[in-house]
């Protein structure tokens, strides 16, 4: 199986459709893009043609929101085979994909719904990451999603369950600090004891987003800038593991493209006192 390519350990954007044209445009110093693979999974077109010209100038990242990886439906052999051509078409430096499941008897629903941390949870969405890689022929990074429930049969944490799981399928991990931090909030627990749990040398990439409070819990909308309590979690986590690939998510609302610029020169500023503690 081959490992991928690393992203540059810099600040990204995900690339989102009313910020296409001005990238083609002015080619802005963005270390790298992500995408969500499923937006570019039609044979051709205009918006797969402008990925292909992009991804010539940036690294790129494919982000799945739809394979269900912890559904107890099979994997979707036509969603592995759309996504397979997409790799091969724009070769990117790092696939991944969510904890959690998104469909079950043969519906989908349009959400990132978390699983129970039980042993047969954890066994089901293990074999579901097997059976992508191997499908893939590569290694893909699975990322820790918001929850605004909790499962009474549980047996575990979520970190214990996050960790385990890389273990087991030797995938990398996508750390999503907010999403950390939303569900330290909604559940009760330190979220540096969440981080310190994770593998260090899975961390493939960082995800930093904002959210919103409501009167019940965080919600985590992608839809604001950064918390100040986020940054600082985030700071703690590259003083501890180093630097790593991160990328600012801004899906609705979404900005004028100077906004998540200057999103990303905050993270980069980490980043580069990162690399000089490495240093």
């Amino acid at each position: 199986m081959r490992s991928n390519d690393a992203l540059p350990a810099a600040a990204g954007l995900g690339l989102r459709a009313p910020h296409v044209k001005h990238v083609l445009a002015s080619r802005p110093p963005v270390a790298w893009f992500e995408v969500h693979s499923e937006n570019y999974f039609a044979g051709g077109g205009p918006a797969l043609d402008a990925l292909e010209r992009i991804r010539s100038s940036y690294p790129l990242s494919l982000h799945g929101v739809g394979l269900s990886l912890g559904s107890t439906d099979p994997l979707s052999r036509m969603h592995l085979d759309k996504l397979a051509r997409l790799i091969a078409r724009v070769e990117p430096a790092l696939v991944s994909e969510h904890l959690c499941w998104c469909g079950v008897g043969g519906r989908h629903f349009n959400d990132l719904l978390p699983l129970p941390f039980t042993a047969a949870a954890l066994a089901n969405i293990c074999a579901h990451i097997d059976e992508a890689q191997h499908c893939l022929g590569r290694e893909i990074a699975v990322e820790n999603v918001s929850a605004y429930v909790a499962f009474d049969d549980s047996t575990m944490c979520e970190w214990e369950f996050v960790a385990e799981i890389v273990r087991r399928t030797g995938c990398k991990l996508l750390l999503d600090v907010n999403n950390v931090y939303v569900n330290s909030v909604n559940h009760d627990f330190e979220a540096d004891r969440y981080l310190a749990a994770m593998p260090v040398d899975a961390i493939a990439e960082i995800h930093l987003a904002g959210f919103e409070a409501s009167d019940a819990c965080l919600i985590d909308t992608h839809g604001a800038p950064v918390a100040p309590e986020v940054w600082a979690l985030y700071r703690k986590t590259i003083a501890r593991i180093g630097p790593r690939p991160t990328l600012i998510e801004w899906d609705v609302d979404i900005p004028d493209f100077a906004v998540l610029e200057a999103e990303a020169e905050t993270a980069a500023a980490v980043l580069a006192d990162g690399h000089a503690v490495a240093a």
